[in-house]
């Protein structure tokens, strides 16, 4: 089997392994579209005091909301993806199986990644998404070049996270408990990606540094391609710089790994 037929069948075995979860499926579901409720009836609050806060109006602060209820599952921001597997593996040690595996280490959890990643966009994300169309006014764009641009944005998001997700996941190389990582990377990600707030609200520098952090890309970049706010292609180049950049980063951080493979708790 050739290498991309190899990491294709990986990923679509992530996907058909996620769909499985049925019961588990319908439950974030149901979660996913309580909580944007929660969310948008808190920004039509803020909106009536401040109509046009961060650019947005009101109906756009509507479709950001739904959106990022969408994506919290699909880009594991709240947690979920494969590096707590991953991390597990570390710590038991069964790390040393996959690394004997003829296929890389970070192109394998990637595709397996991907592949989960795609199950809770379709399976997850579009039925809340969905319900704040209906029930509440959105901006969406009538113009399917619009659409094609966020489509192609999202594909990026996955990667970023990914590669912000692989770092983390191998920091339990060295850490005997890496969960206070973990935690710190969930809130780094709910803050900085603009799940709670979109970051084009924070002011001035604040409001600078975290639309240039890697976060960006996850949620306030594709949401700003959909709603019109900005470039498709500037978007993709800097989504794109800072996936090579984070996956070349896990690249250096896998090589020094396995070059101690420590066998931790067992």
């Amino acid at each position: 089997m050739g290498a991309g037929r190899l990491y294709a069948a990986v990923a679509a075995g992530g996907f058909r392994r996620y769909a499985t979860y049925r019961a588990a499926t319908a439950a974030g579901v149901f979660t996913n579209t309580v909580f944007g409720l929660i969310l948008v009836y808190t920004y039509l609050a803020l909106w009536d005091v401040r109509p046009h806060l961060g650019g947005y109006d009101r109906a756009q602060a509507v479709t950001y909301v739904w959106l990022g209820q969408a994506f919290l599952s699909t880009l594991a921001i709240g947690g979920g993806g494969v590096e707590d597997e991953l991390m597990e593996r570390i710590r038991t040690g069964d790390i040393a199986i996959d690394l004997y595996r003829p296929a890389d280490l970070q192109l394998w959890w990637l595709a397996a990644d991907l592949g989960r990643a795609m199950f809770q966009l379709v399976g997850r994300g579009i039925v809340p998404f969905v319900f704040g169309a209906l029930f509440f006014p959105v901006a969406l764009p009538t113009d399917p070049l619009t659409w094609a641009a966020f489509l192609g944005a999202v594909p990026m998001a996955m990667l970023v996270s990914f590669g912000i997700r692989f770092l983390v996941a191998l920091s339990a190389f060295w850490l005997m408990d890496g969960t206070g990582v973990v935690q710190m990377a969930w809130l780094a990600g709910y803050f900085c990606s603009g799940m709670l707030l979109p970051l084009n609200v924070f002011p001035g520098a604040l409001g600078e540094v975290v639309r240039a952090l890697p976060w960006s890309s996850l949620l306030q970049a594709p949401a700003d391609v959909l709603l019109g706010h900005a470039d498709a292609l500037n978007t993709y180049v800097f989504q794109g710089a800072w996936a090579v950049a984070l996956l070349a980063a896990g690249r250096l951080l896998q090589s020094a790994a396995t070059r101690r493979v420590v066998v931790q708790g067992g």
